[in-house]
């Protein structure tokens, strides 16, 4: 009923999954979650608990101010600025108050902590049962100061706000002594007033023995030392772990009526949230207009505006638009098209530089049209199903890049145009890294600067490394794990590493509602106080809100900039949709390897790779980027063999040429995965979708259901034995486990070939906006430097007349 996960930030040592996962060990019928001041975990929390058949009670220990919450005096710093009090939601009305409470509490009134305050939780309590709390409740705190008059005060303001059956004292045992009494008091005052009393246990790890990872995070948290007798919080002791039934009722014997109530309690909460579906604004259209008509009308105005004459007489071109349209509007996301389009087409209006592709979305003929991507579908054989399947339907997901600088405007337009309250960056949660869990461990025990950097800089530099690998791929940091200071370092560091340390803002998440958001989710602001939700990407999304990533990307700026710079220059208007993507200069360049400052094959390997790829034309610069990756990566020397035409190479069945005859007979491509399975097996290309996620994720049920599927597809459409098909299969299993997204490959290929062609065609003015947009980045500024001399462009210093 009362328990803390890891989003009580340094103060939970219980991951939500462990939390849930030892509470049905114990057979326990229903859970809550009750982290400090904060919803961060409500929705991981309630569909894991749904998920392992516990019911999933979601609470919050909220900090209530001593009085009004506006009011910010304190001579304790901030001790006494907050007392403790916990509310559970009893139902869906008392979840949406708790959100309104949580989020006034961060939007409105911070001080030292978020709080509400009794006036507050007068507007928002139906639905919510509170409780008193721990030692840090306000009731127990005035009875432990000596002021029983105001204990009894408060109570009484407590069962008339939110009734007297929504109000219980809550009653705790981990042996501290001022917790005796303060349930001897309680007992008396619930006798005198008629408010019932409820067991609980202040969960703060899973298992007796977590208590040492709860006091290090602590000390992580205030800065202290484990040894350290002066530290600034009081230690949590061994006992504020998650109990059974039967040790609560040991400890509580004396109060049955309390342990019931808390029986009664988990009965008596019952939320079933509205979870999925689409809850997406309603796009404004032209008067007389549906949204599908006006949807259309925009698919069909740009499929002319891109292909001229050929609209009216493509037939491929026609059919695929209509598919496309049919789909998006049979899954119910044409007002995400429409919203998407609407603010992409301002920052164009603008002259804010938009990215031409970013991911799958790139593979939609109807995002092409609309002006959403900048690249065509059917020239790249992108396909759309890899985008939004038919046959799974989930929303769409279209990421955008701007230029950086602008990026903000973008956002602003959103805000206006669907109400400040209905959009907000999302927020992230910064988790400790094995580098960072083995620093923060070696500090609290003690340990010097110098003998915690010996252990972390012996794990390797690589992104997610984990301790546990380390420790089996280091001799040398296996041989110091046996020593005994050392070892406990580890084995504390083992338990943190992952752990949530630190909320952020998302660098691109952007949720947009078609109502308050505080309806769906709590919000909160960043450091720098803009609003945020309290819920992360993926939660934002199980609610079925729409979310995007604005994301900012620097090569668009410095593309813009270039090509002003080229008219200064020389005259010529260029947009970059303009730039021709089959320069003979700009192969050339990249043949030779001379990269530096080229979006995507700038790093020394990617211009090793350069100079033996042979590149000829953007579908081998799509292709270098898809294989440049770990994985893939070993087979470019293959790849380039065959290309060459240095190594003979035979297709495993002749359909297979006509997939992958472009990458000389290596599959690199999701999208080629996917076609092989409609034309080898009669796969719909939204099967094969299913297919391609199914062989990523190498469930082996799933894959035993799919390899039989694909045995007999082969069999009835093309007449292929079993033996030979399973072949196939195998083949296509292996490359779906690392190939690429073409979609995204294509769209990144067309940024890089454009920085390129600008490098080749326009080397001084392309050096200058690189170098303006690398004042920050001094090693960059040497870089760029360096080539741009090599380049025989000549470097002036700063002049105060000239330079501006």
């Amino acid at each position: 009923m009362h328990c803390h996960s890891e989003y009580s930030l340094l103060d939970g040592a219980c991951r939500v999954p462990d939390l849930v996962a030892r509470a049905k060990e114990l057979d326990q019928p229903a859970i809550a979650l009750t982290d400090h001041g904060n919803l961060y975990g409500a929705i991981e929390f309630y569909q894991a608990a749904k998920k392992a058949g516990v019911k999933p009670i979601v609470g919050c220990e909220v900090y209530m101010a001593p009085g009004d919450r506006f009011e910010k005096k304190s001579t304790t710093g901030g001790k006494d600025a907050n007392y403790h009090f916990l509310l559970l939601a009893r139902n869906l009305e008392g979840y949406r108050n708790l959100i309104r409470l949580v989020t006034a509490a961060h939007l409105e009134s911070v001080y030292y902590k978020p709080r509400i305050d009794h006036k507050l939780l007068a507007q928002h309590s139906a639905g919510l049962i509170g409780t008193s709390a721990c030692l840090k409740g306000e009731v127990a705190a005035a009875f432990l100061e000596g002021r029983e008059a105001d204990a009894k005060r408060i109570l009484g303001e407590y069962r008339e706000i939110l009734g007297p059956e929504n109000f219980f004292l809550e009653v705790h045992n981990h042996g501290l002594p001022e917790e005796e009494k303060v349930r001897n008091f309680y007992r008396q005052l619930g006798k005198a007033t008629k408010t019932p009393l409820v067991a609980a246990n202040d969960v703060h790890y899973v298992r007796k023995e977590n208590a040492i990872t709860q006091e290090i995070l602590v000390c992580i948290s205030t800065n202290g030392r484990i040894n350290d007798p002066e530290r600034k919080m009081k230690s949590y002791g061994p006992e504020f772990y998650l109990k059974s039934a039967e040790e609560m009722e040991k400890l509580f014997q004396e109060f049955p009526d309390a342990v019931e109530s808390t029986s009664m309690l988990a009965e008596r909460c019952d939320l079933q949230l509205d979870l999925g579906g689409n809850k997406f604004p309603a796009f404004p259209v032209p008067a007389g207009m549906t949204r599908e008509q006006y949807f259309r009308k925009l698919c069909q105005d740009g499929l002319r505006r891109r292909y001229g004459e050929r609209a009216g007489t493509d037939r491929e071109l026609r059919e695929r638009l209509e598919f496309e349209m049919g789909v998006i509007e049979k899954t119910g996301f044409v007002s995400y098209f429409l919203i998407v389009w609407d603010f992409i087409d301002y920052a164009k209006r603008q002259g804010i530089p938009v990215g031409p592709g970013r991911g799958s979305a790139a593979g939609s003929l109807v995002s092409y049209v609309l002006g959403i991507t900048d690249l065509c579908p059917l020239r790249y054989g992108l396909l759309f199903e890899r985008f939004l399947n038919p046959e799974r339907i989930s929303p769409p997901d279209i990421d955008m890049d701007f230029c950086p600088d602008r990026r903000e405007e973008v956002i602003s337009y959103v805000r206006n145009k669907y109400g400040e309250r209905s959009v907000a960056q999302i927020i992230t949660f910064g988790t400790m890294g094995a580098k960072m869990a083995v620093r923060d461990v070696g500090r609290v025990r003690g340990m010097s600067f110098g003998e915690t950097s010996r252990i972390a800089d012996l794990i390797p530099k690589v992104p997610g490394a984990k301790l546990s690998d380390a420790l089996q791929q280091v001799p040398e940091l296996k041989r110091m794990a046996e020593e005994e200071t050392v070892k406990e370092v580890i084995e504390s560091a083992l338990q943190l590493e992952g752990m949530v340390r630190q909320s952020g803002t998302h660098a691109a998440g952007v949720v947009i509602a078609d109502r308050d958001l505080t309806d769906y989710l709590p919000l909160t602001r960043d450091d720098t106080g803009a609003v945020m939700t309290q819920f992360s990407m993926n939660e934002v999304g199980e609610i079925g809100l729409l979310k995007m990533d604005f994301l900012g990307l620097k090569t668009l700026t410095v593309i813009q900039d270039c090509l002003r710079l080229v008219e200064e220059t020389t005259g010529k208007k260029m947009k970059p949709e303009e730039i021709p993507l089959d320069d003979k200069k700009t192969f050339e360049l990249l043949n030779r390897a001379e990269n530096i400052g080229v979006f995507q094959v700038e790093s020394p390997g990617m211009r090793r790779t350069c100079a033996i790829f042979d590149l000829k034309g953007i579908e081998d610069l799509i292709a270098l980027i898809a294989l440049y990756r770990p994985g893939p990566m070993d087979l470019i020397d293959e790849y380039v063999k065959r290309k060459k035409g240095k190594t003979e190479f035979a297709y495993e069945h002749p359909l297979l040429e006509k997939i992958s005859a472009e990458t000389y007979g290596v599959l690199i491509y999701q999208e080629q995965v996917m076609a092989a399975a409609r034309l080898l097996a009669g796969y719909t290309l939204g099967q094969a979708d299913l297919l391609r996620r199914a062989m990523g994720k190498k469930k082996q049920e799933e894959m035993a259901k799919q390899r039989e599927t694909f045995v007999q597809g082969c069999a009835k459409v093309n007449q292929i034995p079993r033996s030979q098909a399973l072949r196939i299969f195998d083949l296509l299993e292996k490359f779906a486990g690392y190939g690429f997204n073409k979609s995204h490959s294509a769209a990144y290929a067309v940024v890089a070939c454009q920085t390129a062609f600008l490098k080749a065609n326009y080397p001084t003015e392309y050096m200058a906006s690189l170098l303006s947009h690398e004042l920050d980045n001094t090693d960059k500024i040497a870089l760029f430097t360096a080539e741009a001399q090599r380049m025989g462009i000549r470097i002036l210093p700063p002049d105060v007349n000239t330079s501006a």
